[in-house]
């Protein structure tokens, strides 16, 4: 595996002011703050658009931290492959053979969880018949703001969804579960006898410095300095904006309780498609797309179309307030990561867009700028 140099020198956003450009039309078309990096063959930049605070003035904070949701899918992945790796686990190995006491599915494989084709219920919802989105334990809305700081235990999250009926069976279909993720926690802890928490520091944010990242988190504070997030609900017929920064991440143990910084995902991401971290054939796996979301193990691996190559990603939301993006090319050469903040919006009502025109203007021949 390759070394890797945490210390790039960091580009003033003002001598590429296309980037910066950029990232203003992606705040503009919404998002209440973002700080991006960029790293390709010109350097590494930094930038930051927005506001720390609704009806404030000041920008975000350089290095921010956010809850940065399902982008922690990466690292649990990592930290499974690194079992693999040692001969501790095998991608084949029926999970119910190291976790007897769940009661799952002998047919369940490593492999699936991290590329979601167990079939297992996912614990914060699924859609019905219809497409209707039917809310699992409280995730959204109403009944998560009332209820984020509430502290789950990752086996409550898992026997909370095997409880409910199987999506499919195992390895003849694919659905996206945080159930997978959470029980990839419980096999981590499992196999090495030491928590989530140490397994991670002691194998990816220790060795490559990662000092503004925490995972499996259950208190509610950002400990660093951050920019305020905000999210907007239904309450009867008002709608109502709500600061969320502090909330518990526990409800997505290993599968979304990653606070963390545009900084450290683009250490993190380098360090992994560099060798760093796994050996080639693993990553190789990792990087292999499959079934009809083209997952790999814990990455999306998507095609830009003729002549703009392939990225891959995992980007990532709490379930209100904040999120984060990681993308990167197969090889590492140019990335791009993004700590967000979200104000009185439904990110869901601008950020696709705005994320299609990031990516484009990135990694795109011509780099097109961005319409809101």
């Amino acid at each position: 595996m390759q070394s890797f140099d945490t210390a790039a020198p960091i580009t003033a956003g003002q001598e590429r002011p296309e980037l910066q450009r950029i990232l203003e039309t992606f705040v503009d078309a919404g998002i209440g703050s973002a700080e991006m990096r960029i790293h390709d063959d010109q350097g590494d930049w930094v930038g930051r658009a927005g506001v720390s605070e609704l009806g404030g003035t000041a920008g975000p904070p350089a290095d921010g931290q956010v809850w940065a949701g399902s982008v922690i899918k990466t690292f649990t992945a990592t930290l499974v492959l690194q079992l693999v790796a040692e001969g501790r686990l095998g991608l084949d190995d029926a999970v119910a053979g190291h976790l007897p006491e769940l009661g799952l599915d002998e047919r369940i494989t490593v492999r699936m969880l991290l590329r979601h084709t167990s079939g297992l219920y996912n614990y914060t919802g699924e859609p019905d018949a219809d497409g209707t989105f039917q809310m699992g334990l409280p995730s959204g809305g109403k009944d998560w703001v009332d209820n984020r700081f509430h502290t789950y235990r990752p086996v409550e999250l898992v026997r909370f969804a095997l409880a409910q009926p199987a999506r499919f069976e195992p390895g003849t279909d694919q659905s996206y579960a945080n159930t997978n993720y959470t029980l990839a926690l419980l096999l981590i802890e499992k196999v090495t006898g030491r928590s989530y928490a140490e397994e991670a520091q002691q194998r990816i944010l220790g060795p490559l410095g990662m000092s503004d990242t925490v995972v499996s988190s259950t208190s509610p504070d950002l400990p660093g300095a951050h920019a305020h997030g905000y999210y907007r609900y239904q309450d009867g017929d008002e709608w109502k904006v709500v600061d969320v920064s502090r909330q518990n991440p526990s409800l997505l143990a290993g599968a979304g309780d990653l606070i963390t910084t545009a900084g450290d995902l683009s250490t993190f991401i380098s360090a992994l498609l560099g060798g760093t971290l796994l050996p080639a054939p693993l990553l190789a796996e990792m990087l292999t797309p499959y079934g009809k979301l083209n997952l790999g193990l814990g990455l999306w691996v998507q095609d830009l179309g003729p002549g703009n190559g392939t990225i891959v990603h995992h980007n990532g939301g709490a379930p209100g307030g904040y999120g984060a993006l990681m993308i990167s090319t197969p090889d590492g050469r140019k990335t791009l990561t993004a700590s967000l903040t979200t104000g009185d919006l439904d990110p869901a009502e601008v950020f696709p867009k705005a994320l299609g025109g990031l990516i484009q203007a990135v990694f795109c021949t011509g780099r097109p700028e961005p319409t809101a």
